[in-house]
């Protein structure tokens, strides 16, 4: 008889618990977090910046009351900075202190390739904890395709191997979320490992929801009008269009300026909280015809 996950009791407890936290999950999202604990498979979580990839992590965390480690990827990224790496200043430390000594070499080889000299990165420090962990690997399209075959290992097997100290396996698996913005295919064999979720931005419905969940003291009619107003901006080419946190950033402003009316002198005033770019504000200026 399967054992009930310990993260998630079913999809509709996932959704429950998420919402509690913030995270409005629709019924695609809390069913996959659900299996992603129950399968104690990795989820891979693709889609456009800003739809709240990394905050499906966060809020798993922080429902489950698990410590998150986070491998914030980039290019360049390489074993020494994601798995593990050797002190090595300790290490010549040790050695000097040992010449002179009668201690054989052997013996300082062995004495310097333990655990008191290791610095642990964010792989090797999910798969030691014994504790509920939420690993976080982020922005994975982001590294070189050679970083893949590092994260096979601990997707699959949920183990590190170091040489000088042999496999290290988890004691308790953690729930592993990758992210990708899609800015590259990640490898068929990083993708086999995982269970696969894409999220994109939210209809206008949701995204009032959201909003309204996290911006209580937004008048409704305020909710729809910015609401419209961001899914026009998303619908124009610009180089960063506004996320879901800037769309919750921009309520924010709203209720904090006592704007209770969204019109276009507003809507101009305000649109640095949600487009970055001031040709992206020029954009939005032109095509929604605003007054600036």
């Amino acid at each position: 008889m399967p054992q009930p996950s310990s993260w998630f009791s079913s999809p509709d407890d996932a959704a429950t618990r998420l919402a509690e936290v913030g995270y409005l999950a629709d019924p695609t999202t809390a069913t996959t977090a659900y299996l992603a604990g129950a399968l104690e498979k990795p989820l891979l979580v693709e889609g456009p910046a800003g739809v709240g990839k990394t905050e499906l992590a966060k809020a798993v965390a922080k429902v489950t009351n698990a410590e998150l480690v986070r491998l914030q990827c980039y290019e360049g990224l390489d074993e020494a900075r994601a798995l593990y790496e050797w002190n090595y200043k300790k290490q010549l430390l040790r050695i000097q202190s040992s010449q002179g000594s009668d201690q054989e070499w052997s013996a300082t080889h062995d004495d310097i390739f333990t655990d008191e000299f290791l610095l642990t990165r964010p792989l090797l420090t999910a798969i030691r904890r014994e504790e509920p962990t939420v690993l976080l690997i982020d922005e994975v399209d982001k590294t070189d395709v050679e970083v893949e075959g590092l994260l096979l290992e601990v997707l699959s097997d949920f183990q590190v191997t170091i040489p000088e100290l042999g496999t290290v396996s988890a004691v308790r698996r953690p729930f592993v979320v990758l992210t990708s913005n899609a800015t590259r295919e990640l490898s068929e064999a990083v993708k086999r490992r995982c269970l696969y979720l894409h999220l994109d931005y939210p209809d206008a419905e949701r995204e009032r929801e959201i909003v309204t969940s996290q911006v209580p003291d937004l008048e409704e009619r305020v909710a729809v009008r910015l609401v419209e107003t961001i899914s026009r901006l998303r619908e124009l080419e610009l180089k960063k269009a506004p996320s879901i946190a800037e769309s919750v950033d921009w309520a924010r402003t709203l209720v904090a300026l006592e704007i209770r009316e969204l019109d276009e002198k507003a809507i101009a005033d305000t649109l640095g909280v949600v487009l970055k770019h001031a040709s992206d504000q020029t954009k939005a200026v032109k095509e929604l015809r605003l007054r600036a």
